[in-house]
């Protein structure tokens, strides 16, 4: 299996926010921006792997600022981790007031693409070529990001739960508990 640099798949992609963007209050709505990111994510997977991309997940977007009507959004993503058959994207969102020329980070996520074939089954990827300190801690980010991940998840499976290491916990929150074992 062949391998690429990073700089191989990096896509960028810049949009003017439009007034049909726009939410009920004025400002652009985040799903706009998250359909924006899907894209973007595809393409740069789509360019790494030579194939068709599909999202598997999205590990966690938080809006930082505000978007406005006017504003030039750019969007950049590159490869960080390639795994069997899937990629993860890095992605960074910022805005640029095109009067004052002041640039915003707004958001930076990661996607979990992974490669198709022409009959729908997941395909190899090349792996990624590390040439950089950079490049190496984004890659080893993502590591620990999937292995956190999965953990996590395994937690929480009904069949690993433990109630009564949450219990105390959930007495300090927002919350009543009506629970009888």
């Amino acid at each position: 299996m062949a391998f690429k640099k990073v700089s191989d798949s990096q896509v960028t992609m810049i949009e003017l926010m439009l007034p049909s963007h726009a939410n009920f209050s004025g400002k652009i709505h985040g799903g706009h921006v998250l359909n924006l990111m899907d894209q973007i994510a595809f393409a740069c997977a789509s360019k790494h792997s030579g194939e068709y991309c599909v999202t598997a997940s999205v590990n966690r977007v938080d809006f930082l600022n505000p978007i406005e009507v006017g504003e030039l959004l750019s969007l950049k993503a590159s490869i960080n981790y390639t795994g069997r058959t899937s990629m993860v994207v890095g992605l960074r969102v910022e805005t640029e007031n095109i009067k004052t020329g002041e640039i915003k980070h707004c958001n930076s996520s990661y996607f979990t693409m992974v490669a198709k074939d022409e009959n729908g089954n997941s395909t190899p990827v090349p792996g990624l070529i590390l040439d950089t300190e950079e490049s190496i801690r984004r890659y080893a980010r993502s590591m620990r990001q999937l292995k956190e991940a999965r953990i996590r998840s395994d937690d929480f499976l009904p069949e690993h739960f433990k109630i009564n290491e949450y219990l105390p916990e959930l007495e300090s929150q927002n919350a009543q508990i009506d629970y009888k074992s």
